[in-house]
């Protein structure tokens, strides 16, 4: 499977920095999302939702990790089903002029092979 003209699965790395204007705001749609979902079936169910709740409505970033969701990046991607995802959200001292936050930096090979500035 290591044949690039073989292989089918692709792994795409997202990261994101977001700014929180409004903790209220964003805790209260996670926690309406959790609640939603217990009423609807799949999802957060009974003890699981008090567990999701807490943390959703005292931490911003537990709260955007509720709401955000993998499938919504590739839902419509003609040819494309989501096998695997995970993700996480924490709260980071940002500055934006620092180098670790130059995202426009390479990381490393792209499509196989490496890019030189």
């Amino acid at each position: 499977m290591a044949d690039k003209e073989t292989t089918r699965f692709v792994h795409l790395t997202v990261e994101l920095v977001v700014e929180v204007h409004d903790n209220t705001a964003l805790s209260g749609a996670a926690l309406e999302r959790i609640a939603e979902d217990a009423e609807n079936g799949p999802g957060v169910l009974g003890e699981d939702r008090t567990h999701a709740g807490t943390p959703a409505g005292e931490d911003p970033a537990e709260a955007l990790a509720y709401l955000v969701d993998p499938l919504d990046l590739v839902a419509g991607v003609p040819g494309v089903e989501l096998v695997q995802a995970g993700w996480s959200c924490e709260r980071i001292d940002y500055d934006p002029d620092a180098l670790e936050w130059d995202l426009d930096e390479e990381d490393g090979p792209v499509n196989g092979t490496e890019t030189t500035p």
